[in-house]
């Protein structure tokens, strides 16, 4: 699993061009949204696409648990390797 937080690290700063970050310097408990890194609603979008594309999971923009999905690195890093799981059986 540590391998796939870096791997969304590095997906969020690639897809939301963050520069000025690196991988290291997020947090994987940290929240993705307001505080912690500070992404929007424009991101989270962003994000939601690279993320479909990378990982091949479905996001549902209308379903009541997406938000917490992406609550944080880690958050998602659960979310996709639940995904695959439920995809594998």
């Amino acid at each position: 699993m540590n391998e796939l937080k870096l791997e969304l690290k590095q997906l969020i700063i690639e897809s939301l061009e963050l520069e000025e970050i690196t991988p290291e310097e997020i947090e994987s408990d940290e929240p993705l949204f307001v505080e912690g890194l500070g992404l929007d609603s424009i991101d989270a979008l962003e994000l939601g696409v690279a993320i479909k594309k990378r990982y091949g999971v479905k996001l549902d923009p209308n379903a009541e648990d997406t938000r917490s999905h992406f609550a944080s690195v880690t958050a998602l890093a659960n979310f996709i390797e639940t995904q695959k799981k439920q995809e594998s059986l």
